[in-house]
């Protein structure tokens, strides 16, 4: 049976960072399951459905086809046939996200494409409600958080380097903090610490320090893989 290590965090916590290093280190196939959030929001602008409208997206949602094929040590999301890309990060994808993602249809309908992807071997999942209910028996289950501050310097940084920053550090802070309102909030799945799960606050640590911490508090048959 596929091994599941399940994160969970707020934005900038350094969820996918630490993630990805994790996963090499142990041969896990990395899994970001906010970027089926972000495929599905995205999609939906692209037809112009009213993010705003439950309903609207709820109906929509079915008609959404996303591929996942397993690429250089991670699950790889395509759309008719073509990576989503840069596309699914841009400042109004972020706007409109968590209104998508409250909708009970389509976290019901990518909660099953996550736990189909056991099929392709262990995965290390990052997300919002991996923890709670995706994978909530999972022995290996972690909560990543962070100051404000410090995930908005993150968060900044990360789309600097990308290309698309045009937020000041005060705005991508004040959008964060309204994120974590939504997600904290909403009635399906929302964004909680699950009981047993590890926290982790990452303000004050290195990204090394923050892996070592995940990896040294697996089940220690798991640890035996480590090289």
């Amino acid at each position: 049976m596929s091994r599941v290590i399940a994160i969970d965090g707020p934005s900038g916590a350094g969820k996918s960072s630490v993630s990805r290093r994790v996963g090499r280190e142990l041969g896990f196939l990395h899994v970001d399951s906010g970027a089926l959030y972000r495929i599905m929001t995205w999609q939906c602008l692209e037809r112009g459905i009213d993010t705003s409208s439950p309903a609207a997206v709820a109906a929509f949602a079915p008609s959404v086809a996303v591929e996942c094929r397993v690429e250089d040590g991670a699950i790889a999301y395509y759309v008719n046939g073509e990576p989503p890309g840069e596309r699914i990060r841009m400042p109004e994808i972020n706007a409109n996200a968590s209104q998508v993602a409250t909708v009970p249809e389509v976290r019901a309908r990518i909660t099953a494409i996550l736990r189909g992807l056991v099929a392709h071997g262990d995965l290390v999942v990052e997300g919002r409600d991996i923890t709670t209910a995706v994978f909530p028996d999972s022995p290996a289950r972690f909560y990543l958080t962070a100051s404000a501050e410090a995930r908005a310097r993150r968060r900044q940084k990360e789309e600097i380097e990308k290309g698309i920053a045009n937020q000041s550090a005060e705005a991508v802070k004040a959008s964060l903090l309204a994120r974590d309102k939504i997600d904290s909030t909403r009635k399906c799945a929302p964004l909680r610490k699950a009981d047993g799960a590890l926290e982790i606050d990452s303000s004050d640590m290195t990204l090394e320090q923050v892996v070592e911490a995940v990896l040294e508090a697996l089940p220690a048959d798991w640890r035996n893989d480590l090289a």
